[in-house]
């Protein structure tokens, strides 16, 4: 839907609304004159003429337009635009920062502010660009958890109503109303039946398929660090769930993650997730950082389709089909990550970043984690970071030097950044250079098209691909698979990630062997 022409692009949406194509679900809305309601595309019901249709990119536009939710396919219950990942604009930072809960927090003037716009000049950009101001996309991303939480929770009604970052029940209820024609208590009605374990909130998080939640798992469990992550393995190795805790605004958090199960209506791609918050009004911001982190709004099959069509690399998408970017739940953590993880090997880095929260870590209720550590801010580093850090006095002082900019907040790092203005923030630091720049981007921004040709396990992974191997040779071949560089990065990564998580998983059974 790359299409300017307004016309043009309302018929190539009416085109993909009469396949129902479930691709596109959450990336617009099918708004029908005729009964007041909004649809995602794929809607079984029988899709309307072209000239009854007005097609909105948020549900937001539906909403103020007057359209209410369809009872049938519940557009809200998708996974939200890839758009979002990609756009560099205005809208798209804004976006990103209130998925994450940056409006309920900071109002509209800390949007705003983080964006360097005024609030007038942001609404205006808003609504032209996506058919809503700040408020109202805030409005929307508030009904969309309620709904979540009151079809994939036990967690009480009045609980949902602040949890979804309303500031009082009567306006959840309004706003529940409005939006899906329905009560809080008949959205309720549609619950599947759940189990949380351990006293945790149990919430599922859909994804487009194909979706490679075993890589992401994989992933997680080689760079899991001790009292912050813990894997769940099953008896042969395999890791079945990723826990962690998460420093949130309201305090701190934990979650598990795991591959969603089959229900009654057949195989489902997503994440089952299982939450303990210390403020019940950070579970959006937690959700959002979650689909972040599984890369849940990804487009697999524009990816793949683009990636699977170089000969090279065909096989590598055949194999992995939907794979997945790593994304990131708290921007300044991946930031030392990377810095003390240069240059070393993954296990080596492991080692030293267990140390730094063992070290300089902040306990945790045992409500929320027994014994559990979160990541050390920045202020903590930038104080006691010279007592824990070990290796060349290079990196050590960068290190110092990068925890005290942003603890001060003359550096900045977050997700709703763009992808210029975050590298060049990192490198105008002394000792970052453009292999951690692009890394931190990766991961914080979530951007999907950066390759990361100088990395060494990269260039030795594409070359077992058939690709080249220098570095200057490989990042012009990457030019052809553009904008979806970074999935060719975890590509190249995947073969050095599978075999560490098979020499894991033979460690695990030998030890099972070894056990009396």
């Amino acid at each position: 839907m790359a299409t300017h022409d307004p016309d043009a692009l309302h018929a190539e949406r009416h085109r993909i609304a009469a396949s129902r194509d479930a691709r596109f679900d959450g990336q617009f809305v099918t708004a029908v004159h005729s009964t007041g309601i909004y649809c995602r595309p794929s809607c079984p019901a029988r899709t309307p003429r072209s000239t009854g249709v007005t097609f909105y990119r948020t549900s937001a536009a539906a909403h103020l337009a007057g359209f209410r939710a369809c009872k049938r396919c519940l557009p809200e219950a998708t996974p939200g635009s890839p758009e979002w990942d990609l756009r560099e604009d205005v809208a798209g930072r804004a976006m990103r920062l209130v998925l994450d809960g940056v409006v309920e927090r900071e109002g509209v003037p800390g949007l705003a502010a983080r964006v360097g716009y005024s609030e007038r000049q942001l609404g205006r950009i808003l609504t032209e660009e996506l058919g809503a101001g700040p408020k109202a996309l805030s409005r929307a991303h508030r009904a969309q958890t309620a709904r979540t939480l009151l079809t994939s929770s036990d967690l009480p009604i009045a609980d949902v109503a602040f949890a979804a970052g309303f500031t009082s029940v009567r306006q959840f209820n309004d706003t529940v109303r409005e939006v899906f024609a329905l009560t809080p208590t008949e959205l309720r009605a549609r619950r599947r039946a759940l189990s949380a374990p351990d006293g945790g909130l149990h919430v599922h998080l859909p994804a487009r398929a194909p979706f490679d939640a075993q890589g992401l798992l994989d992933w997680h469990a080689l760079h899991a660090l001790a009292g912050l992550e813990r894997v769940v393995t099953s008896d042969a190795g395999v890791v079945t769930a990723y826990e962690r805790l998460v420093d949130l605004p309201g305090g701190p958090g934990w979650f598990r993650a795991s591959a969603a199960l089959p229900d009654a209506a057949g195989p489902r791609a997503g994440i089952d997730l299982t939450i303990r918050v210390t403020d019940l009004g950070d579970l959006p911001t937690l959700v959002a950082r979650v689909r972040a982190l599984f890369d849940l709004d990804a487009d697999p099959v524009a990816v793949d389709t683009v990636l699977g069509a170089v000969p090279a690399l065909a096989p590598a998408v055949a194999r992995v089909p939907g794979l997945r970017l790593p994304g990131a739940v708290d921007a300044h953590e991946i930031v030392f990550r990377t810095l003390i993880g240069q240059q070393v090997s993954v296990a080596a880095a492991r080692t030293a970043q267990t140390r730094l929260v063992a070290a300089l870590g902040a306990p945790v209720p045992t409500a929320i984690a027994p014994d559990g550590l979160l990541f050390p801010t920045a202020a903590v580093i930038a104080a006691s970071g010279h007592e824990v850090l070990r290796g060349p006095a290079a990196r050590v002082d960068t290190i110092i030097r990068v925890a005290a900019a942003l603890a001060d907040g003359s550096l900045v790092v977050h997700g709703g950044q763009s992808l210029d203005e975050l590298r060049g923030g990192l490198l105008a630091v002394k000792g970052i250079g453009p292999w951690t720049a692009d890394y931190v981007a990766l991961r914080v921004r979530h951007h999907p098209d950066v390759f990361l040709h100088s990395d060494l396990a990269v260039r030795n992974g594409a070359q077992e691909l058939g690709l080249p191997g220098g570095a200057r040779e490989l990042s012009l071949w990457s030019e052809q698979v553009a904008p979806w560089r970074s999935y060719l990065t975890m590509h190249c990564w995947r073969p050095i990630v599978d075999r560490a998580t098979v020499a894991a998983r033979v460690a695990h059974t030998n030890s099972r062997k070894d056990t009396p």
